[in-house]
């Protein structure tokens, strides 16, 4: 053995025992919880169950392709070449990158129906009282699924906006000789050149959506009376009431949703 290969693989072996102890072990660990169909019986007696796999149908369907839509239309505007864009862009990064807890919190502390800083400007202005935003487990769901998109936004709307930047601005300039619109130099020329990164995108904003449980955590807790759980938060409530097997059961459950995506996602980066 040379010395290149013996310390290539010691190099290795810390990587493959954090893969085994902090990966492999606590998902076949999950999986051997939720061996028993019983737990599923239960899982599906559970009357919230329901409720959450259509919330988290909603959402991923509702709040994804809203998200990379704007995203989408974004990725364009930061493309103006005026010298306060970049201001702008650096505002508008913020939300992305500062931490879930604080920005998602004040939020939630902004709509409160009593002291919170919406209710209090709507007294102000009307003298009427505001409504409890996040009584409403229609209303409650749709700031969750706000509160995803502006954190996770930014984040998009750069992956596309690379994908516009490496479009040969040659096309452009050969389009606009020809006299064509700025609604035919995006379905000619930006759209054809940009439809696998942004197909890409969205199928693994997906996959990062299912597993994001900030959003809704944080902002509703799963309320009101548990009726905007979406299936990451359910494994956290069955976790709180000591149910470890119905909350290894309710990521199993995810797996019909999550591979997939996933196959489709290898299909896709395979090319």
């Amino acid at each position: 053995m040379s010395a290149w290969t013996f310390w290539g693989r010691a190099m290795l072996l810390p990587y493959l025992v954090i893969f085994l102890v902090f990966v492999l072990y606590p998902v076949g660990y999950g999986l051997w919880l939720a061996r028993h169909p019983s737990s599923y019986v239960k899982l599906f007696d559970d009357p919230i169950f329901f409720r959450t796999a259509i919330n988290t149908v909603v959402f991923i369907v509702v709040a994804v392709n809203i998200k990379m839509m704007v995203a989408l239309g974004l990725s364009g505007f930061f493309t103006t070449g005026r010298w306060w864009i970049k201001i702008l862009s650096a505002i508008f990064i913020l939300p992305w990158a500062m931490p879930s807890i604080p920005t998602i919190l004040s939020v939630r502390f902004m709509l409160n129906p009593e002291w919170g800083v919406i209710n209090t400007t709507y007294f102000k202005l009307t003298g009427l009282d505001g409504p409890n935003w996040l009584n409403d487990p229609t209303l409650a769901l749709a700031f969750s699924m706000l509160m995803h998109i502006w954190k996770s936004l930014p984040f998009w709307t750069l992956i596309l906006l690379a994908g516009r930047l490496a479009i040969p601005s040659e096309h452009y300039e050969a389009a606009s000789v020809d006299g064509a619109t700025r609604w035919q130099k995006f379905r000619f020329i930006t759209w054809p050149a940009m439809a696998g990164l942004y197909l890409t995108s969205t199928v693994l904003s997906m996959i990062w959506t299912l597993g994001d449980f900030n959003s809704v955590y944080l902002l509703t807790g799963g309320g009101p009376a548990d009726l905007t759980h979406v299936l990451a938060t359910l494994g956290i409530r069955y976790l709180r009431l000591d149910h470890m097997e119905l909350a290894m059961a309710t990521i199993v459950v995810a797996l019909p949703l999550v591979l997939p995506m996933v196959y489709l996602m290898m299909k896709r980066l395979s090319k």
